[in-house]
């Protein structure tokens, strides 16, 4: 039997046609990019998460010599915000990077990550991935990995 899946998502060919909670997000999440840590890559990565409670948290890649012990910015700043905030969903995750040539889309070990915390905390994270000038944002990382794994 063939079946099918649609995937909804929004896409600004421009940052400044984006609401500006998302505006300010992409902004934190390209600052991230400053603390990143990729000397092999050369690829920086940033992400920021808003709280329900309003406050921004960030991450940045960090790659090491023994690869692949690195880290990616997601996982970086999800793992800190249930560390240190499990109490204060995150409502919005945004990704940017340097070089910043297209958009920056989250691997897939992130992508799970993101649904985990999504399934933890009981609701919806929006992802939003940005570069170039411009995003691509979904309402929730089911729609980034449709044939998730679950225990």
């Amino acid at each position: 039997m063939e079946k099918s899946l649609e995937l909804k998502y929004i896409h600004a060919e421009r940052i400044e046609q984006l609401p500006v909670a998302d505006q300010e997000l992409i902004a934190e999440a390209q600052k991230a990019t400053a603390k990143a840590y990729a000397s092999y890559s050369n690829f920086r990565v940033g992400a920021a998460v808003r709280l329900r409670s309003g406050k921004i948290l960030h991450g940045a890649n960090s790659e090491s010599e023994v690869f692949p012990s690195g880290l990616c910015a997601e996982r970086s700043v999800l793992y800190y915000t249930e560390a240190n905030h499990a109490d204060d969903p995150i409502e919005a995750l945004a990704i940017a990077s340097v070089p910043s040539e297209r958009e920056c889309y989250p691997c897939g070990g992130c992508r799970q990550v993101i649904l985990d915390v999504e399934r933890r905390q009981g609701s919806p994270i929006r992802v939003i991935m940005s570069g170039n000038g411009s995003a691509s944002i979904v309402e929730s990382a089911e729609l980034l990995l449709p044939f998730t794994f679950k225990l």
